[in-house]
């Protein structure tokens, strides 16, 4: 039989969750994951997270949107529908580009916002119909709270309270 335990230590306060989360840090527990109800200061680099990869998804959808824009733009102004527009060659898109680089720059944007918010909300399992992940729905209007997977429960348990913590909430694993 597994004595492993769920903690969950709830913070009213982001300043107490940070204190709480370097006095973990600074004793070597590992801290499993921790909710917030907004985007908390520091908090990335105080839990050790890597950098993540979006913005150069952003670039790649950026470029696939400009790659739309030009082949759109030379299509329609130079192979299906050629017209002599204030005495412009039709022929020849790379002298009339300038023309097109609003275009190219609102699809630009466009792919690169829509195509992200796709990325964020499947690599987080966010996506319509996905289960909520959340184990307390107040962190999701203003509380915060740390979640520790540990044998030594009551070690956990008086740190959290050493930090400040509001409610301490134990689940089996």
């Amino acid at each position: 039989m597994s004595t492993t335990k769920i903690v969950y230590g709830l913070y009213a306060d982001d300043d107490d969750l940070m204190n709480g989360v370097k006095a973990f840090n600074d004793k070597g527990i590992a801290i499993n994951e921790v909710y917030t109800p907004f985007p908390v200061h520091g908090l990335d680099k105080a839990l050790g997270l890597k950098k993540t990869r979006i913005s150069d998804a952003a670039f790649i959808y950026a470029l696939y949107g400009v790659s739309i824009g030009a082949t759109v733009t030379w299509y329609v102004m130079n192979h299906d529908w050629p017209q002599n527009i204030g005495g412009k060659p039709a022929f020849d898109w790379a002298h009339n580009m300038p023309a097109f680089v609003v275009p190219m720059f609102e699809l630009m944007v466009f792919c690169a916002a829509h195509m992200m918010s796709l990325t964020f909300l499947v690599r987080n399992k966010m996506y319509p119909g996905a289960p909520a992940q959340n184990p307390d729905p107040r962190t999701t209007d203003d509380k915060f709270m740390m979640e520790f997977i540990t044998e030594d429960v009551e070690s956990i348990k008086q740190l959290l309270v050493d930090t400040g913590v509001e409610e301490i909430t134990v689940k089996d694993a």
